[in-house]
């Protein structure tokens, strides 16, 4: 879950950068509400991806996921 301050910081940043507005009609907390849904759901579908690839598609080679550990903890 995505911490709400932080996107709104971001969006913040981002319109200022863009030189926009967010149109009177949508309530800034909305907006923010709907990016990070959106960023969420997209980024479940990218865990689920990555899910498959990682576990070579149920198939795990875990010789390969040994070496990616020890990779990590250097």
């Amino acid at each position: 879950m995505l911490d709400r301050a932080v996107v709104e910081e971001f969006l913040d940043g981002e319109f200022e950068e863009g030189d926009w507005e967010i149109p009177e009609d949508i309530p800034k907390g909305a907006l923010v509400e709907a990016f990070c849904q959106y960023t969420e759901d997209d980024y479940y579908e990218w865990l689920k991806d990555n899910f498959q690839s990682f576990f070579n598609h149920s198939n795990p080679d875990w010789a390969w996921i040994r070496e990616k550990i020890k990779a990590n903890e250097k």
